[in-house]
């Protein structure tokens, strides 16, 4: 079976660019000594999260508990979850990755690591954890110079173990020059640098010194402070990365395949494929480098200018020969997005369908809780 054969809207994953994406970055980590942990908020699917396994990483960072289960399911031994969690329902699914796993929860509030604690001494285990830094993106975390206080203070908390620092550089997604890029690439590792030495000095030596983002990761990979790298993105790739400068368009991964259904007017264009679809990011942190709702791949004469739930509404700036049940792809913005929003991956190698790849951790995709 061929694309061009697909009902429209499809979710497109390109098996090649998928493989390559995944073996490179790998053997990047692998060369400068680093573990991969991927963010999975990116894929949310137990087969691509293998792929990665079986490539080399060793384990991985989760935005959601569906997401912990999977990889846990799956055998992963370093479990992370990204964000500190206070209700004690959510800890409770956790805390039986212990058995099998190292669990390694994100705190930066003496409150949430007392509320962990509680829950972890009434199940009788232990549970890591680091402290999320704050790098300027001011969102979770603490100032490098507050770290060694509040590790000594949870240091009196029996059944929290410190493992060390995390941090996200999500600034950089605000980026729109290389120059920015690098400059936020080096607070990452001048930051994690501060904290880990100061812990150091203060007796609490730290295990794992992590960070990660795509945009900065080729440059972070080769810090000697940091030693877990934790992108998501780069499975995939997407219109914010190609602004960034991180990838070309032929490493883009996934696709939205649409067929153009309207021509209303000579500058106007209707695609099959909405919101629902492509998501509307034009841009996480105010990129102002994104024009429009995705990147229509071989048309830079046309912009999406806007979305309803099912539908695209396209401008061409000059001729354009698309007609009506012309099908096209579109490079989603985010793609993690995109991802989010269907049940399955349409994966092809060329112009071929060779297989199906459930989306199989997206939120709620577990009945979990109590009536």
């Amino acid at each position: 079976m061929k694309k061009h054969e697909l009902q429209t809207p499809a979710i497109l994953l390109d098996l090649d660019k998928l493989e390559h994406n995944i073996q490179s970055w790998q053997a990047l980590c692998n060369e400068n000594g680093k573990e991969l942990w991927p963010m999975i908020k990116t894929h949310k699917s137990t087969a691509l999260a293998k792929m990665q396994l079986d490539a080399g990483a060793t384990g991985f960072l989760c935005g959601t508990l569906d997401e912990c289960e999977m990889v846990y399911q799956l055998g992963a031994k370093h479990i992370m979850y990204a964000y500190p969690t206070a209700n004690p329902v959510n800890i409770r699914r956790l805390l039986p990755f212990t058995k099998d796993a190292e669990l390694i929860i994100r705190l930066d509030t003496v409150r949430a690591a007392e509320i962990l604690n509680s829950e972890a001494e009434k199940a009788g285990v232990t549970v890591s954890y680091t402290v999320i830094v704050d790098m300027d993106f001011h969102r979770f975390g603490m100032p490098a110079d507050a770290v060694v206080d509040f590790v000594k203070t949870l240091s009196s908390l029996k059944n929290l173990k410190f493992r060390g620092i995390s941090t996200h550089p999500g600034q950089v997604y605000g980026c729109t020059t290389r120059a920015a890029l690098e400059t936020v690439a080096k607070l990452e590792k001048d930051t994690m640098k501060k904290a880990a030495d100061a812990l150091a000095a203060a007796g609490f030596p730290c295990e794992i010194i992590s960070s990660g983002s795509t945009p900065t990761f080729e440059i972070a990979v080769k810090d000697k402070t940091l030693n877990v790298s934790h992108p998501g993105n780069y499975t995939f790739f997407d219109n914010i990365q190609i602004s960034l400068g991180t990838c070309g368009e032929d490493a883009c991964s996934l696709r939205v395949l649409a067929t153009v259904v309207s021509h209303p007017s000579e500058e106007f264009y209707l695609f099959d494929a909405g919101s629902k679809c492509l998501g509307l990011d034009q841009g996480a942190h105010g990129n102002s480098a994104i024009k429009g709702f995705g990147h229509v791949v071989g048309h830079p004469e046309l912009t999406i200018v806007g979305l309803s739930e099912e539908v695209a509404k396209v401008k061409a700036d000059g001729t354009c020969t698309l007609q009506i049940g012309d099908r096209v792809e579109i490079i989603p913005n985010h793609s993690c997005s995109t991802a989010n929003n269907t049940g399955w991956y349409t994966c092809v190698r060329g112009d071929e369908i060779v297989d199906f790849i459930a989306v199989d951790a997206r939120e709620n995709s577990k009945k979990k809780g109590t009536l």
